[in-house]
């Protein structure tokens, strides 16, 4: 797979979703950053990380169209492949991402490719644009490995709001959520 680096061998990795609270690799400098060509939408079902495929959660994926701002990182050359591997275990269990190198624009100026995960529009798991209510109904209800879906969407959330990024669908999710009567306990995700 291709793989984005800069001059030096270091790997530029860019974040649009609970990498960007959770990256969960060593990196030397994160940056805001945009990326044009792609948008971020909680467009993908998802099977293990907050759902199962009897009662699916919902989860961000890298949509083609319009832009997107996130958070890039820049990784050193001796931990590339490490997190390279990392990230591969994490992002591609069940193949709806595709890892792809993307341009990303810093905010406070220039430029770089980063390596990404963009949604496989052709995978069972995609979504595409839902109904809020509908979108609503799969966060609240969603858990999985890694804990209940609405803390996922909440998360993300307010990290962006720390960087001063401003995402209309989560911030209606969110709005409905809290809104919500449907708020009951957490259900195991250990049940098969």
């Amino acid at each position: 797979m291709a793989t984005a680096s800069c001059g030096n061998g270091d790997l530029w990795i860019f974040g649009y979703g609970s990498l960007m609270w959770r990256p969960g690799f060593d990196y030397l400098e994160s940056a805001i950053a945009w990326v044009h060509g792609y948008h971020r939408s909680l467009c993908i079902f998802s099977h293990v990380h907050r759902g199962t495929p009897e009662r699916p959660g919902l989860v961000l994926g890298l949509d083609r169209g319009g832009s997107c701002q996130g958070v890039a990182f820049r990784v050193s050359a001796r931990e590339r492949e490490k997190t390279i591997d990392y990230l591969r275990a994490r992002e591609l269990v069940t193949a709806v991402y595709l890892e792809k190198t993307v341009g990303v624009r810093f905010a406070e100026g220039g430029c770089a490719n980063a390596l990404a995960y963009v949604v496989d529009r052709s995978h069972c798991q995609y979504a595409g644009r839902l109904p809020y209510d509908e979108m609503t109904r799969l966060v609240a209800e969603g858990v999985g490995v890694n804990g209940d879906n609405p803390a996922y969407v909440r998360n993300t959330y307010e990290h962006l709001l720390q960087l001063d990024i401003h995402d209309e669908e989560l911030a209606e999710i969110v709005r409905r959520l809290d809104k919500c009567s449907c708020r009951a306990a957490p259900r195991s995700a250990a049940a098969p």
